[in-house]
Order: structure tokens, then sequence, then C-alpha cells
């Protein structure tokens, strides 16, 4: 017998049973703006400079000298100005971030590559006052999160990037509580390198092997500990030391164009319930295969595992994006297969995800509606403590925040369960500095001893200037678990963060 919370949510889903693209039509929806060709870039001397564009301009009067002439001469459309302005002065490479100028003529190698090196420092910080109580638990905090990225361009093609979080650690961040298990401040600094890898092409390293560029050398390469990022994160979002090979562009399986990466991951691999086994290695066959009207990815994994710490398991992902009429269409089906007996770390169970999202016909806002299915315990491959379970991607609702003791309200995790969100995103402003998404959903639990949940949220964002962000998130939820541990039939969370982007 069904509870009357179960029933509520069978009612909603199936209010919208019928294909929401069945009344689309067939038209692109182009738009019928004209932007004159003097328009194009005329919002260049604005752009958001690097930080270590920012030093070298705080150093060096002729570069904020230079920068004036060529916002002048965007002004006035007379480019003589820069006929006599001073060239820039670098500190951290001859070819600034977008920057107008000569390209700095770098040096050849003795394979016959010719290297222009430019360091470009940047990252995000961010910090929110949040309160979250699911019925098991209620936590009220301050929490901080910082991104610090060096990139080193040698060429546009081969880079080397290091990456730190020196405020979090483990799914441990830096703050205060207010109210909760353990009040008063916390502390998790972290000097551990968070990427620091290299990536390229051999082809463009090596160009005298084949200097009429007919041998096909043209293999993408990266190695060191690098994001992974597959099946939109549900299959693998972790950032593994690993070594990667690619070829793409491939005129393979009747796609027009078609990619292909090996993967071996070595350490720093965590696993589906986001606990880091020192012993565990991963392996990936990876592909995306462009056709006439979708993309398709087939990936395979394989986790060799320590049996105290998981065990061994073989994953597989199939993804389909699409265009159907005027709606944006991904389907996805993931599966983990737990080769020794189950556990939290790896287990056996699949999940179906679907998205759809169309523009209105009337604006630029847009209406998405996404649902999923698991059954038995699907596990990811590889997942990182900060970014939660594999359904992130399905609405507000079901996504981790990533900072600190905020859950998510509906769960990201999938099990035995069916769920949907249904949004509407909408923009305020000329140019969409503001925009507001409420969003509805819920999960059904389709097995004895599962929760089901149901729950409303708004999402505020408005963007400051170039940099910086505002983000209000808001939500109620009922809750319904009968056979579970005793929780309340009500939870919320609201929170306040502050973007800032360098």
């Amino acid at each position: 017998m069904r509870s009357l919370f179960q029933t509520a949510f069978l009612s909603i889903v199936l209010s919208g049973a019928g294909p929401p693209w069945a009344r689309a039509e067939d038209d692109l929806l182009l738009s019928d703006e004209v932007v004159p060709w003097e328009e194009l870039g005329a919002d260049f001397p604005e752009r958001p400079k690097p930080v270590t564009e920012t030093i070298e301009d705080s150093l060096f009067p002729q570069n904020r000298e230079r920068d004036r002439a060529i916002r002048e001469a965007h002004g006035t459309g007379d480019a003589s100005p820069l006929e006599t302005a001073s060239p820039r002065r670098n500190l951290f490479g001859g070819n600034p971030f977008l920057a107008s100028g000569e390209l700095y003529r770098g040096f050849e190698l003795p394979t016959g590559a010719v290297w222009q090196p430019v360091f470009i420092l940047y990252g995000q910080a961010r910090t929110a006052v949040q309160t979250f109580d699911n019925g098991l638990g209620d936590t009220t905090e301050w929490a901080n999160w910082l991104d610090l990225f060096g990139n080193l361009y040698l060429t546009p093609t081969e880079r080397v990037l290091f990456g730190l979080r020196p405020l979090d650690r483990d799914g441990e961040f830096t703050g205060y509580q207010f109210e909760g298990d353990d009040e008063g401040g916390f502390e998790t600094f972290s000097a551990r390198i968070q990427t620091l890898f290299f990536e390229g092409d051999f082809g463009e390293l090596f160009p005298n092997l084949d200097p009429r560029d007919e041998k096909h050398f043209d293999y993408g390469f990266a190695i060191g500990r690098q994001p992974l990022d597959f099946q939109d994160g549900i299959l693998i979002n972790d950032a593994v030391d690993s070594i990667g090979v690619s070829r793409a562009s491939l005129f393979a399986f009747g796609a027009n164009a078609a990619r292909i990466t090996a993967l071996a991951g070595f350490n720093q691999v965590h696993r589906g319930d986001n606990v880091r086994d020192p012993d565990a290695f991963i392996y990936g066959l990876l592909t995306s295969m462009d056709y006439d009207r979708s993309t398709l990815e087939i990936d395979l994994v394989y986790v060799d595992g320590d049996p105290l710490t998981g065990g061994d398991g073989f994953f597989a992902g199939v993804g389909d994006t699409r265009r159907i009429g005027q709606w944006n269409s991904t389907l996805r089906f993931n599966y983990s297969w737990a080769l020794d007996e189950g556990s939290p770390a790896i287990d056996t169970g699949g999940v179906v995800t679907s998205q759809l999202s169309r523009t209105v016909t009337w604006n630029d806002d847009l209406f998405y509606f996404d649902t999923f299915f698991g059954f038995g315990d699907f596990t990811s491959a590889a997942r990182d403590p900060a970014v939660g379970g594999p359904l992130g991607t399905i609405g507000i609702l079901y996504s981790s925040a990533g900072l600190s003791d905020f859950g998510t309200p509906l769960g990201n995790q999938v099990g035995d369960a069916v769920g949907f969100a249904m949004g509407y995103q909408h923009y305020f402003g000329q140019k969409h500095r503001a925009q507001i998404i409420p969003e509805i959903g819920g999960r059904l639990a389709t097995e004895d001893g599962g929760e089901s949940s149901l729950g409303f949220a708004v999402r505020y964002q408005r963007a400051f200037g170039r940099h910086s962000v505002l983000q209000v998130d808001g939500f109620v939820a009922g809750y319904d678990d009968e056979s579970g541990p005793f929780r309340d039939d009500f939870g919320y969370g609201l929170r306040c963060e502050w973007l800032v982007k360098f």
C-alpha cells in the first residue's frame, strides 16, 4: 500500500507522462539578430585580465599607457595612437592573454617545435554562510574554498597546469560552525597539489618526424594528476594520477569525427564512496563519436582495487546527445559490476538518466525536465570527495554544493529509485546579468527500505562586475522513510555564497 507521500509523487510524474517533445517543431529557432561588424570585439578593452597580467600592468607604466591607447582607438576608430605606443613589458611570457600586439617569436627546439612560453595565474574563491537540516542532523556554518591554478602555455597545444586547494582536503573545509555537532572554528589547510599534469600533441612536439604531416602522428596525451570527467561525471569525476593517450578526428564507426582515449590511473583514486583507495588502479577505454544528428559516447572502465578497500570492479557507460525538434536531449546508461563482494566502494547496479531542455519561444529562458531510474546499487568508478554522488547533474535538489556540511536536499546516490527534477531558468536584464531558477523534484523508492522524498528549491544568481557572482539557494523537502532510521518528515536549507574569479 502506497503512503500519501508516494501517491503525491506519482501524481506529479504521471501528470507529465506524455513525451515533452511531441508538439515540437523542427526548426532550430535561429536568432534574427544581426551584429554589425563594427561592434565585433567592442568590449575587448574591458576584458578580464588574469592575475599575472595585472601584476605586469602595476609594475610597468608603459603597459597602462598602451591600454589607454587601445581604449581610445576602440572609442574613436582611429588606430594611429597605437603606432607610437610603447610595446608591452612582460614578466610571465611574451604573449599576454587575449591581448593585442605582435606575437613573441619564441624559440625552436631540436625537434622542430616552436615554443612561446606564457604563464597565467588564475583561480576562484568561494565563501558561504549556510544552514541545512534534513531530519537526520542540522548545521549552521561559514565555509570557504580556494582554487589556485598556474597555467604554463608552451604552445596552443602544449601546456603544464598545476592547481592547489589550500582550504580543504578530503571533504573537510575551513570555516566556523555556529550550530551542529562540532561547534566552533574548523581549519583544514592543505599544501597538497591537487592538479599537476603536462598535456600535448606528439605530432606538434616532434614536427621534424613528419614535416609534410602525412604519417598521422597526431596523438594527444596527458600525464600527471589530472581531472577526469566522463559521462557527465556519472561514471568518473575525480582527479587521478594518470596517463591518457587520445586519437581524435578519426573517421571510424561511420562517424563524422571520432575520439578514442586509452587511460591508466595509478594513484589518488577515490572509490564510489568518495574515499581514497591507495592501492587502486584504474584503466579505461573511452570513446566519443559525432554523427549527423547525435553524439555517441561509449566508455569502458576497470578498477583493480584492494579487497580490503572495495575490491575489483567493471564499469560501462553509454551516452547519446542529440536534438529532438526544439529540445536538447541527453540520454545515458551507466552500469557498475562488483567483481568481488559488494561494498559502498563498489557494488552492482545501473542508472538511466534523461535530460531534456529547450529555450522557450518568446525569450531566452530555459525549461528543463530531468529524470533517472536506478536499480541495484550503482557506484561510480572514481569520485572526488567534494563532488558528492553521481546524480548531481539531475537538478539543484540533487547537486552537491561541494562546500562543507551543506548536504544534498534529495540525496545524490542512486539505489533502487526513480526520480525527476523540473525547473525554469529565467534571466533578468538586457545582458542576462541575473537569473532565478525555481525547481520541483522528487524521488520514489522502488524497493522496501528505500527513502522517498519531494522537494522545492530556488536559486538566485547575479553577476557583479566581471569577477564576482552572488548565489542564494533555498529549499524545502519532505521525507518518507518508514523502515529506516527515524527522521523528520520535513527538511530545509538556505545558503548565501559569494564567488570571486580572478
